[in-house]
């Protein structure tokens, strides 16, 4: 019999999972409700030991005749302290020892509870990881500890091993009546020299997040991985990759009233960091692939990290023999819907909006130029439309802030001086970062296009919260409308002309097209083009973008909001919950 709190069946499963089976107890209240569970469970070998100190020091005795992992826990307050002399004779032997120190609530972290002290920074040499497992109150709760659990057991037995430390909270529960443990997913770490798992009769797709430009040793490697196991390479401009079987997913999978079927997938290959896109994709299982081998759970389905160059893991998986007769369907699938839905964009016509100029430059780049473009609205709009171009992507995804766009374009011109380096960002990110332009160290291959809408537009989008509360909720302190001149036809022109830059603008598609090709081809000297727009047409535009194709369902549901209207559906929804 277990204890129902969720947090410690978690921890648990896992350890069972992970075979680590050998526990080194000490008595205490706080960690009652998880010894009390194991006790029980003849899965895991228990031995008592009342100093913690020694407790400690006797798991590395065990952790090292055993090669094991051996899992010491204890109490809250000092009790856990006599950990560290051992914790550091684990931390310099690399022995593989799991601390699991039981806590109150941590809100009563500083506030006088008696036996409660503050694990949450600990000494640099007695662990190598620290976690906290919070009580489970929500499926997020849920992903999170075991998430955490998964990272901890997993890097004692990293790089040589190592302690971990996980502080695991209690709420004292007297119930002791779960007869089955969760089901809970294992993430396991995979180097070089480990068996591989199959891959068979799978519908498999890469993602490939921000990334650098990719050799050409892994795009060959990915297209023979493609051929071989039916698959599919989603991207975004981030991306940088540029061989066969490339999709650009965002016009597909951002449909607010359609779910096409191929975001279905039995296995997604995750390649790259922080992505610009948001493709809310459906696997049903997730290897992510870095050097790094550190575990990221983008999608929440992580099973294996693969610890290894991205190009080795797509050879070794194309020296495999394996049986496909599907060719490339999946791959297949996804064209048919790409090409659905550029039929669908030469049907309408977009307002002047980021998302129109995005649709009208993207061709006119030359092939192999160097694009720097701004978090939301801009790299948004530029993903939902494709090119035949290669041209190199950058965006400050890593810590996605509308911060320093101009200062990044600006490093990227001096390390090509003789190239055309071209940014898109929107007015707030260019104030911002405005002061970047007076650097003496500027040439004159800058292309710098700014979309001024005198707002952050992201909070006025029809889906947005910030839009949900109305325009002129939101517009003052939320999207900070009419700083900066408020679309000033002259600020921005004086300050860029007065530090040697060409000035261009646009307040209409027409202004545009008598500009845009001075801007992306001429010569002689860095260039401003200043484009205003309207927060309201953005929000259409985008609104427009996102509702390409509907559902049968989807359009009835639409028909019943008209006629019901949006206040009516808010008191019937309260109405439901009563």
């Amino acid at each position: 019999m277990y204890t129902d709190e969720v947090n410690i069946q978690i921890l648990i499963s896992l350890l069972k999972k992970h075979n680590i089976k050998k526990v080194i107890a000490s008595p205490g209240t706080t960690n009652l409700c998880f010894v009390a569970s194991i006790q029980s469970d003849d899965f895991f070998e228990i031995y008592s030991c009342v100093d913690e100190r020694s407790a400690a020091y006797m798991a590395c005795g065990l952790a090292t005749e055993s090669g094991e992992a051996v899992v010491i826990t204890c109490t809250g307050a000092t009790a856990s302290r006599n950990y560290i002399p051992a914790l550091t004779e684990a931390f310099y032997r690399k022995l593989p020892i799991i601390a699991i120190t039981g806590s109150q609530h941590l809100g009563r972290i500083g506030q006088n509870f008696d036996q409660v002290i503050d694990r949450s920074v600990p000494l640099k040499d007695i662990v190598k990881l620290s976690v906290s497992l919070p009580t489970v109150h929500s499926d997020e709760d849920r992903w999170a500890c075991n998430l955490n659990v998964n990272k901890a057991l997993l890097e004692c037995k990293r790089q040589g091993g190592g302690p971990v430390h996980i502080n695991l909270v209690t709420t004292y529960s007297r119930n002791y009546d779960v007869l089955k443990l969760p089901d809970e997913r294992m993430i396991e770490r995979i180097n070089l020299d480990n068996k591989f798992p199959l891959i068979e009769n799978k519908k498999v797709a890469i993602f490939v997040g921000n990334h650098c430009i990719c050799s050409s040793k892994l795009t060959k490697a990915i297209e023979e991985f493609c051929e071989k196991y039916n698959a599919v390479v989603l991207c975004d401009y981030n991306s940088n990759y540029f061989g066969k079987y490339k999709i650009m997913g965002s016009i597909i999978c951002n449909q607010q009233s359609y779910e096409p079927d191929v975001k279905n997938i039995d296995l997604l290959i995750h390649l790259g960091n922080i992505s610009a896109s948001a493709l809310l994709l459906k696997p049903k299982e997730v290897w992510r692939v870095n050097i790094d081998g550190e575990i990221r759970d983008t999608f929440r389905k992580l099973r294996y990290v693969f610890e290894m160059d991205e190009t080795d893991f797509f050879e070794k998986y194309n020296s495999i023999k394996v049986l496909n007769n599907k060719q490339l369907d999946f791959y297949n699938d996804w064209v048919k819907e790409k090409k659905d839905f550029q039929n669908r964009l030469k049907n309408i016509e977009l307002p002047f909006s980021n998302l129109w100029i995005a649709q009208n430059i993207i061709e006119r780049f030359k092939d192999e130029s160097i694009v720097h473009l701004a978090i939301l609205n801009t790299i948004r709009s530029w993903n939902f439309f494709d090119t035949s171009k290669k041209i190199y992507c950058y965006s400050n995804t890593g810590g996605f802030g509308i911060d320093g766009v101009v200062s990044t374009l600006i490093g990227s011109s001096l390390n090509n001086p003789n190239q055309k380096v071209y940014g898109i960002v929107g007015d707030l990110a260019f104030f911002y970062d405005m002061n970047s332009l007076g650097n003496r160290e500027i040439k004159d291959n800058i292309r710098l296009m700014i979309i001024n809408n005198g707002c952050g537009t992201e909070f006025h989008n029809y889906n947005h919260p910030g839009g949900e509360l109305g325009y002129e909720m939101a517009s003052k302190f939320i999207a900070a409308d009419g700083h900066n001149g408020n679309k000033s036809k002259t600020l921005v022109k004086n300050y860029v002309t007065s530090l040697g830059f060409k000035y261009y603008s646009a307040s209409n598609k027409e202004e545009f097209m008598e500009n845009i090709d001075k801007f992306i081809n001429e010569d002689g000297q860095s260039i401003v083009f200043e484009i205003f727009t309207d927060s309201h047409i953005e929000s259409d535009a985008l609104y427009m973008i996102k509702n390409l194709k509907k559902t049968a369902k989807s359009i009835g549901k639409d028909t019943i909001k008209k006629i019901i209207g949006k206040e009516n559906i808010k008191k019937i929804k309260k109405m439901i919950k009563k």
